[in-house]
């Protein structure tokens, strides 16, 4: 696939909407996108108007431009497929609750140590706004979070 993003890989595992509208935009950009969902599926495939079961409207539109894979991440056996899609990828994107996503192991702490292409250190901390004045405010972001 062509794009300016070709050559990055995604791993998805949000539902709903929101989420993959996002994954959808990077796949439309051209990168290669691989949705992870549960053995049930997205919530959104059974709506909208269906020709096939489980093919929602609404899902097939916004998850085109993925490949898909069904892993139980609640088993160790779907976790250790995701493990090893993990090292492989330049991304993932979930839309968990912070707790759910550490309770199964993909965290942002353990996910990069675990990726191989995961970005130094020094390229993950965002650079200040010329000008900017320090924050007064305890910051309201999860600690794992205020790392970025």
């Amino acid at each position: 696939m062509s794009g300016a993003l070709a050559g990055l890989r995604i791993l998805d595992l949000t539902a709903v909407m929101l989420g993959p509208i996002a994954t959808q935009i990077l796949g439309d950009y051209g990168a290669d996108v691989i949705k992870v969902e549960g053995p049930e599926g997205d919530l959104m495939r059974a709506n909208g108007v269906s020709l096939h079961a489980g093919m929602g409207s609404i899902f097939l539109a916004v998850n085109r431009n993925k490949r898909s894979l069904a892993l139980d991440l609640k088993k160790e056996e779907g976790r250790a497929v995701l493990r090893r899609l993990v090292r492989g990828a330049d991304v993932l994107v979930h839309n968990m609750r912070i707790e759910a996503i550490e309770r199964l192991g993909f965290g942002y702490a353990r996910s990069s140590r675990t990726s191989s292409t995961a970005p130094p250190p020094a390229l993950r901390k965002a650079a200040p706004r010329a000008g900017a004045r320090p924050s007064t405010t305890p910051s309201r972001r999860p600690a794992a979070w205020r790392a970025w």
